[in-house]
């Protein structure tokens, strides 16, 4: 998180005094995203914000990028290349190559995964003190029943930490929607083995209220305000 006091900024920029700054703040000619400032103690992102001050713009900050892409199976949620490995990045052009992904998918998994150079946003959509859910839909190799549901329900230990679900449904008789707000690695999966189940196939379909709708496998979109909105409400 990079908030700063406004005076602060002015003063790293070159522009004045902390207390000049103030002075200007209070003057009005102070704007930031379009709108003047005159509250002492107001705070921005200079690699976000616009920040204008006597109608020169001060800073130049960053674009923030997010995108969704439908991963496919085999594609590795990383920056870099081990043994020739396919990873998500070749799905993408080369402008695009410093994007993170936030959270990750295993190798063998396939659906929603978000990428973005925001690391404040990324933060909060993978940090547990936020509890944003995340939908998977889980095929298994056999037919389930109420037994296997009930145990998938209760949870099960990984890395020590109890596992529980939010909500497990049949979809099919061999297909579960699991919603999960925890972030442990391969949860599905052992949450499936608890059960006594074989997985056949793992799909991440929904963060938050963002779906992934109907995106091509492989495909990705640039996600607008609406949609980041949808994942935090």
């Amino acid at each position: 998180m990079s908030m700063k006091r406004l005076n602060k900024i002015l003063q790293e920029a070159g522009i004045a005094s902390r207390r000049k700054s103030d002075e200007m703040i209070e003057m009005g000619l102070v704007v930031v995203n379009g709108h003047v400032v005159t509250e002492l103690g107001s705070k921005a992102d200079a690699t976000k914000d616009f920040i204008k001050v006597s109608g020169k713009q001060i800073n130049k900050p960053q674009s923030m990028l997010y995108y969704m892409l439908n991963k496919p199976v085999g594609y590795v949620c990383s920056n870099t290349r081990i043994d020739g490995e396919k990873i998500i990045f070749d799905l993408f052009p080369k402008k695009l190559q410093r994007l993170f992904s936030v959270g990750r998918l295993d190798k063998d998994a396939k659906g929603l995964i978000i990428l973005t150079n925001d690391g404040e946003f990324a933060n909060r959509v993978v940090h547990p003190s936020y509890n944003i859910s995340k939908e998977y839909i889980v095929k298994v190799g056999e037919k389930i029943c109420d037994y296997h549901i009930r145990v998938i329900e209760k949870g099960t230990y990984v890395d020590n930490h109890l596992v529980t679900p939010y909500k497990v449904k049949m979809v099919k008789r061999s297909t579960l929607s699991i919603i999960l707000k925890d972030g442990k690695r391969h949860e599905i999966k052992y949450l499936v083995d608890k059960a006594q189940l074989s997985l056949v196939e793992l799909k991440r379909v929904k963060i938050g209220n963002l779906s992934l709708g109907d995106i091509p496998n492989g495909s990705y979109t640039q996600l607008t305000n609406r949609d980041l909105d949808r994942i935090f409400q």
